[in-house]
């Protein structure tokens, strides 16, 4: 199901650490922006804050290609940098954050809705003051049982019209509701995978002193931190997939 998935929101969010942590933001958004560029994906811009020395504040765009939520879906935490940033005269390494969020996009699709969760019944059109205009009865009121939502229509001539005219009403508030939740899901997922973004809340280490990037998750190391953060995040990928 994962591997259908082509289509993702990125977020990247400076965390602790003041300037320096919103160039790390930037340094990874260029990252997997390039990355991106190798895979032959697309990426795009949604909305973003830079800062005047070229990083971001907030960075949020999409990714779209062939198996992108499963190669990029473990990109998500906080990824944490220690290094002496250029600003510092003393040459303290100083330790600061930027969160990732990787969010499927859900694609619209025809809404179904199983007929055994519908209770259908009919009635007689009624005009002004509730007075019944139909000797027959054409209007219908449908019930989906599993949420409670009642839908009526009765301004079309038959009852079969009203009926589909009906059910047209229940798919869009059913679909309305599903978009709802799962936008609602996709914010506590986003909160689940961001933290708080603290240094101690960490997935990943990028060591500049030592030229080492450590997930903490799986425990494995790798070397080579500059060619890394410019797209060749393929070894971290492919470390992930064998887990899978």
């Amino acid at each position: 199901m994962e591997q259908d998935i082509n289509k993702i929101i990125i977020e990247v969010r400076a965390g602790a650490g003041g300037d320096e942590a919103s160039i790390f933001a930037g340094e990874l958004v260029n990252m997997y922006q390039r990355y991106a560029q190798k895979r032959n994906w697309r990426f795009s811009v949604i909305d973003s804050s830079q800062t005047s020395l070229g990083g971001y504040k907030t960075f949020i765009g999409k990714i779209e290609g062939e198996g992108v939520y499963n190669a990029l879906k473990h990109e998500s935490g906080v990824h944490r940098i220690q290094r002496v940033p250029a600003t510092e005269k003393s040459g303290r390494v100083h330790t600061s954050t930027a969160s990732v969020a990787i969010l499927p996009v859900v694609e619209q699709k025809v809404f179904e809705i199983n007929p055994s969760d519908l209770e259908i019944s009919f009635f007689r059109s009624s005009g002004p003051g509730g007075q019944n205009v139909n000797k027959v009865e054409t209007a219908v009121r449908v019930l989906h049982k599993p949420t409670g939502v009642v839908v009526a229509s009765q301004t079309e001539r038959s009852q079969n019209a009203n009926k589909e005219s009906a059910l047209t009403i229940l798919r869009s508030k059913l679909y309305e509701e599903m978009q709802r939740q799962q936008a609602s899901s996709l914010g506590t997922l986003r909160r689940e995978q961001i933290g708080s973004m603290e240094r101690s809340e960490k997935i990943r280490t990028y060591n500049f002193p030592d030229d080492r990037i450590t997930d903490h998750r799986i425990g494995k190391k790798w070397h080579n931190i500059e060619k890394i953060l410019e797209g060749d995040l393929d070894p971290i990928v492919k470390a992930f997939q064998k887990q899978q």
